[in-house]
């Protein structure tokens, strides 16, 4: 969860129960293209153009949860974004949102995928490879964006819901058609806990991976670093967030769905972690 003031966190739990109500704020300024370098430096990677490209670089959209910042390191979900920025040069395109920014990842997959002043070719949109990941109300973003891009007739290769906590409005436990494969980790203690099973719109077009139950009243991995507020008032939400072993795995998952990443210890050769 975010680091806010302790009347924010208790303003969040006494509005919430198990399903939050929602904190989708106006859009912001929309982000520079992909040829140009990152607004603030470290919160993505540029796409840089060159005849020899020919077909998109794979796309990975995050969202944090609660009120956290897209920048604030000792989160998971932006951690993990560094580690694959770092492996991933121009082949792909890694990005996180805070959640109520949804509209500008939406404008940014297009603008990756090379939409211009008018619609997105055909071509373009079968080209495209997509994976968007998101925490709490994170997880919720992740599947209204995954809904829009739907509408645009874009195909989503996976998406990943770390205790997805769902928005007024939003349904986060049925994943639209668009999304080739998808897989939910959650946890079912203390007032704040995610959502317990997806399923697939159309499962002919789906396959959902799993629903990943974690359970952590007798197991605690160690969210030190994060604020005070957040191990007491959402302290198993918390858990799951700063859970190695959850990120692990949904990091294989990305990883599986991206090209091999360049060996640099090694000149002309390429390793695969996939």
């Amino acid at each position: 969860m975010a680091r806010k003031t302790i009347i924010a966190g208790c303003l969040l739990l006494a509005g919430c129960g198990v399903r939050c109500a929602s904190m989708v704020g106006p859009a912001r300024t929309v982000l520079p293209a992909p040829v140009q370098a990152p607004s603030k430096p470290g919160t993505a990677n540029p796409v840089h153009q060159s005849e020899s490209l020919l077909v998109a670089p794979a796309i990975v959209i995050g969202f944090v949860g609660g009120f956290v910042r897209h920048t604030d390191s000792i989160h998971s979900p932006v951690q993990m974004a560094a580690r694959l920025r770092d492996s991933y040069s121009s082949a792909v395109y890694v990005e996180v949102f805070e959640n109520r920014r949804r509209e500008d990842a939406h404008r940014k997959i297009l603008e990756v995928l090379g939409q211009g002043g008018g619609s997105l070719a055909d071509d373009a949109k079968r080209q495209a490879r997509v994976i968007i990941y998101g925490m709490s109300w994170g997880g919720s973003e992740t599947v209204a964006l995954a809904r829009e891009l739907k509408d645009d007739k874009i195909p989503v290769l996976l998406t990943v819901q770390v205790d997805s906590v769902g928005k007024v409005g939003q349904n986060d436990g049925l994943i639209p058609s668009n999304v080739a494969e998808a897989a939910n980790f959650y946890q079912t203690d203390g007032l704040l806990h995610g959502q317990v099973q997806i399923r697939a719109e159309d499962r002919r077009r789906t396959r959902i991976v799993g629903n990943f139950h974690y359970e952590y009243k007798t197991r605690s991995p160690n969210c030190a670093e994060y604020p005070w507020y957040d191990r007491f008032f959402t302290k198993y939400h918390t858990r799951i967030e700063c859970d190695p072993e959850v990120w692990n795995r949904v990091e294989t998952l990305i990883r599986a769905k991206l090209p091999p990443v360049e060996d640099k210890s090694k000149t002309g050769r390429v390793k695969s972690e996939n």
